[in-house]
């Protein structure tokens, strides 16, 4: 390697490079971004991202002074990242005499994928899927694939639209969550779980049991898994002995373990999803579920597939009636509760009872507000009614 005080050729101080390899402003870097650790939490991973993802844009290779300057830290650390770079780094002047240019050989570059604007587009639209991630080094990685898809996203079209560049569609063609979680504060354990499913390494943790309790659990995660804008991890808990979800703001203490086990053959994912009934094995013997639903709400049920059992059956009085087979009830009554008087229980009698128990609940907590008089402003009027005005 070469000396780490030697800066660039001509005394010139590096600057940091952009994507197109021409060299970027490095004032807000220097004012934001001084050589050493950032402020706040350290994670080396994002930094060691960063080093790939700019010897990736540069197959030509970069000088120390550059990677230091890119990433904010000295020729010292420089040399120590690519020392833990999982490649045989190629290192080479440019010039008789120049500063070595480190790269990576060409057989271990990542191969370019073909893409059209429209697919890139639609990958996307999908990104902000992964907004609740934010603050993690998965975050991070997914940021840097997005930034990749933007510039061929952005980029001018071809024959028709040859010429035609447009920067905003990104933002007019996109999914929007429902109500996502925030995992701001749960950054190493999204990294973790994530560690663990992908490399198949076991993971320590410490998880409310049935008495909100924490308690120390082994696990062998087998997946992670965006669920109603939640993150839950499927994994075997190794003294109960039973696969289980577990939701990712519940687990405390994470740390993966250094040996790997291994995936059941008989695995897969689709076994333990119940649409729109939660994350679980659909062991034991079912029950036939009948929920008759009126004509207002027929429409909505009718256009989606909450469960991959359910049948429909249009009634003479123009209600539908929605069949499903379950093993576990658990969460259906709050589906059917959230119908109102729209839907009504069928069978089995044991959910008829469940949903009317807790209609009467709910009932009992407006009794009172009930027998008294109630005065409502125009303004609290206003706002319930807010859901019907217009968006201009």
């Amino acid at each position: 390697m070469s000396d780490s005080r030697k800066g660039p050729s001509r005394g010139v101080a590096a600057k940091p490079l952009g994507g197109d390899g021409s060299p970027r402003s490095n004032r807000s870097t220097q004012s934001s971004r001084p050589p050493g650790r950032p402020p706040g939490k350290f994670t080396q991973h994002k930094r060691m991202a960063e080093l790939r993802q700019l010897l990736v844009q540069h197959p030509k290779g970069v000088t120390l002074a550059e990677i230091a300057a890119h990433l904010a830290i000295t020729p010292r650390s420089a040399r120590r990242y690519l020392r833990e770079l999982p490649y045989e780094l190629e290192a080479a002047p440019d010039r008789p005499g120049g500063e070595k240019r480190w790269r990576i050989p060409a057989v271990d570059l990542p191969r370019r994928v073909s893409m059209r604007r429209t697919q890139a587009y639609a990958l996307l639209a999908t990104r902000s899927l992964f907004e609740p991630m934010r603050g993690s080094t998965l975050y991070e990685e997914i940021a840097l694939a997005t930034q990749t898809l933007l510039g061929i996203a952005r980029r001018p079209g071809r024959g028709p639209n040859a010429g035609v560049r447009d920067v905003t569609l990104d933002q007019r063609f996109r999914y929007l969550p429902f109500a996502p979680k925030d995992y701001a504060l749960h950054g190493e354990t999204l990294d973790n779980v994530f560690q663990a499913v992908a490399d198949l390494r076991p993971l320590r943790c410490r998880y409310p049991g049935e008495d909100g309790e924490l308690e120390r659990r082994l696990l062998h995660p087998y997946a992670m898994l965006l669920y109603k804008e939640a993150i839950h991890c499927l994994a075997l808990d190794v003294d109960a002995g039973d696969v289980r979800a577990l939701l990712l703001d519940g687990m405390r203490d994470t740390r993966c373990l250094d040996d790997r086990f291994t995936l059941p053959d008989d695995f897969a994912v689709d076994d333990y999803v119940q649409g729109q009934f939660g994350i679980w094995k659909a062991d034991g013997e079912p029950q036939e579920v009948i929920v008759d639903l009126d004509p207002t709400v027929a429409e909505h049920v009718a256009t989606r597939r909450v469960h991959p059992s359910q049948t429909l059956e249009a009634l003479p009085d123009g209600r539908l009636r929605l069949t499903l087979r379950l093993c576990d009830l658990t969460e259906i009554p709050a589906w059917i509760l959230g119908f109102g008087p729209r839907a009504e229980v069928v069978a089995p009698a044991s959910l008829r009872e469940a949903v009317r128990r807790e209609l009467e609940a709910a009932l009992a907590r407006y009794s009172d507000a009930a027998s008294s008089e109630a005065v409502y402003s125009e303004a609290a009027y206003s706002e319930a009614d807010s859901g019907s005005r217009s968006v201009r």
